[in-house]
């Protein structure tokens, strides 16, 4: 169990227990997800995912790397197309059996609590450390290589694979930005934010999961394997993450997660002097309020879908992949209207 003396300003750790691990997914109980049903009418299904093979060319982010595929191997023999019998008349069954390295925040992807900490003096002896949601620490919880062991990284606590325990489904919101701004680069703080729920008419609710579609992950799936940095760079309304007034309302909204179908969900901040470096709305979901974030998932045919029937929210699930010390995870989202 994290010990700790100080929370952050404006934090929730130990709201939750001293113990948590969820964050803002405990919002998600039963009566969310009896309500969550509520929103299965016309018996239609959506991927929300890009293929887990875009954005094609390393250009995003060159710490990940696309999925590589290839055949497992008994010794030296590749279990492709392989027959199990050369000689055997009767035994004819031919195998084929893959394997796969995928970075797990390549594509369409959760980010786990384990994901973005910070440097914060969370135990009280004037010294900042590093340190994660309510109090977990950096080399206790989150571990980096450690002698005899399989992993060159591991998240004993915070992991994405807490997030498949107690799977997340429940309602979702879209709130669909290309329909009110367009697809050019927008910033999106509290006061536009509001005004596109008030124009959609949409209700959010305690335990919602809040969807955001910029068209750019539908900009990425036309480029597929050839993506143009720079026209990405001016695609899709982002969140303002500078902007405090936002971060309230996502505090009191009590909302369990944000999925963007963009990169990184926020507007980068320029300023290399800002307190919370680059992504302080990172800094403010995933290290203070223990809220998951979702990048590059794909809205385009829900969205249509959605509109055509004049609705705004579906049942949404999202598990992440229960793999043990995960610190990000590819998800394969379903939406069911």
């Amino acid at each position: 169990m994290p010990e700790w003396v100080n929370r952050p300003e404006g934090s929730n750790w130990g709201d939750f227990g001293a113990d948590d691990q969820l964050g803002t997914l405990n919002y998600i109980g039963a009566e969310q997800r009896r309500a969550a049903a509520d929103e299965i009418r016309e018996g239609l299904s959506f991927c929300l995912s890009l293929p887990l093979d875009l954005p094609g060319k390393v250009v995003l982010n060159p710490r990940r790397k696309p999925p590589r595929l290839a055949p497992t191997y008994l010794g030296d023999t590749p279990y492709i197309n392989y027959p199990l019998s050369n000689t055997d008349p009767v035994l004819k069954d031919v195998l084929s059996d893959d394997q796969v390295v995928l970075s797990t925040q390549y594509s369409t992807q959760w980010d786990s609590l384990a994901h973005v900490g910070a440097l914060f003096d969370a135990d009280g002896d004037g010294v900042p450390e590093r340190c994660y949601y309510n109090g977990h620490r950096a080399e206790v919880d989150v571990l980096g290589a450690e002698p005899n062991s399989q992993h060159a990284s591991f998240a004993k606590r915070l992991s994405a694979s807490e997030m498949a325990k107690s799977p997340i489904q429940g309602r979702a919101v879209l709130v669909d930005f290309v329909r009110h701004f367009g697809t050019d680069r927008v910033i999106i703080g509290r006061k536009e934010l509001e005004e596109v729920i008030a124009a959609q008419r949409l209700e959010i609710r305690e335990g919602d999961i809040l969807m955001l579609r910029s068209g750019y992950a539908e900009a990425l799936w036309d480029m597929q394997d050839d993506p143009d940095a720079d026209r990405l760079g001016q695609t899709g309304a982002v969140l303002d993450g500078t902007d405090t007034a936002l971060h309230q309302w996502i505090t009191d909204s009590r909302i369990a997660a944000i999925a963007a179908d963009n990169y990184a969900v926020e507007n980068p901040n320029a300023d290399p002097h800002a307190c919370c470096l680059r992504l302080p709305l990172h800094h403010h979901c995933l290290f203070k309020l223990g809220m998951p974030l979702a990048e590059l998932w794909y809205f385009r045919e829900l969205a249509e879908a959605l509109a055509r029937n004049n609705r705004s929210a579906v049942f949404l699930t999202a598990p992440a992949l229960y793999l043990r010390g995960s610190i990000g995870s590819p998800v394969t989202p379903v939406a069911t209207i």
